[in-house]
């Protein structure tokens, strides 16, 4: 199980950095841009609010793996997940509101459920 655990956070890692690094680093333009319909919904936050939850993102992927990896407060991987489950459910609630598809609230979704594994197996399964 513990194998399994840190699959999915690396991958979890990976993924929220570098789309936390995109947020936190580019604009409003550049994110639709890249993203196309995908990044729609960067009209609905404001420029520093996108900025916040890139930060956030990022902060919270380097949390999946460091702590644990160190073993230096090892607690904060789950909880770094626990914050990843409440940005993802931010986020579904605001794909909901926009009427972004089935899709976008999918993923977010499939990802809520992946965080929240990984919090359950880090709290519960093999305690950090």
């Amino acid at each position: 199980m513990n194998i399994v655990l840190w699959v999915l956070q690396i991958l979890l890692a990976l993924l929220f950095l570098m789309s936390g690094g995109m947020k936190a680093s580019k604009s409003k333009a550049e994110l639709k841009e890249s993203g196309g319909e995908n990044m729609a919904w960067v009209d609905s936050v404001s420029d520093s609010n996108l900025r916040m939850i890139g930060i956030l993102e990022v902060l919270m992927g380097i949390g999946l793996l460091l702590p644990h990896l160190t073993g230096i407060l090892p607690w904060l991987t789950p909880l770094a997940a626990v914050g990843l489950v409440c940005t993802m459910i931010g986020a579904a609630l605001l794909h909901v509101q926009r009427k972004d598809g089935a899709m976008a609230i999918m993923m977010t979704v499939v990802l809520a459920l992946l965080s929240a594994f990984v919090a359950y197996g880090r709290f519960i399964l093999v305690p950090a």
